[in-house]
């Protein structure tokens, strides 16, 4: 038997084509997102409840910033496979509102890794940002680019991440 497939940030527009994605191929899927209003939060939830239709999803309005809920979600299932797509989007937001930054995209990730870490989890698959080339001006970007001068805390978030 498949374990399900944790996504979160499920009502994004990846994390909702991805967790479709999965159920069509057959896939048990565990989607969490804390629906903020950061954009459309109607977009989010239509998403979701389009999700909702299929048996095989499962969804939990859940913070991944949440030490307690992320705990509990990890220990009350077992995943192979954790895509982590939730995070604060947004350069320009970034500027004005860092806490919301250090709050989802490392608190937030520390969680899911430490969810991965205690329950043994196979695979961890990670969304990072071209944000993190900052002010590298070599086009097409490249994963050899240097990325040490991000010029958004966004951006400095999904580097510390990787």
């Amino acid at each position: 038997m498949r374990e399900p497939i944790l996504v979160t940030g499920v009502a994004g527009f990846i994390g909702f084509h991805l967790a479709r994605r999965f159920l069509a191929d057959g896939w048990d899927v565990i989607g969490i997102d804390n629906l903020n209003d950061y954009y459309d939060a109607h977009l989010k939830r239509a998403r979701v409840r389009e999700l909702k239709d299929q048996s095989r999803f499962h969804f939990q309005r859940c913070d991944v910033a949440d030490p307690s809920a992320m705990a509990k979600l990890f220990a009350a299932h077992r995943f192979d496979f954790v895509v982590h797509l939730a995070a604060q989007a947004g350069v320009r937001y970034s500027l004005g509102h860092p806490h919301a930054y250090a709050d989802s995209n490392l608190i937030g990730f520390l969680n899911v890794l430490e969810g991965c870490r205690r329950r043994d989890c196979k695979h961890l698959i990670y969304a990072s940002s071209s944000s993190v080339y900052g002010a590298n001006k070599h086009m097409p970007l490249q994963i050899s680019d240097n990325t040490d001068h991000r010029v958004s805390f966004y951006g400095a978030t999904k580097k510390a991440n990787e």
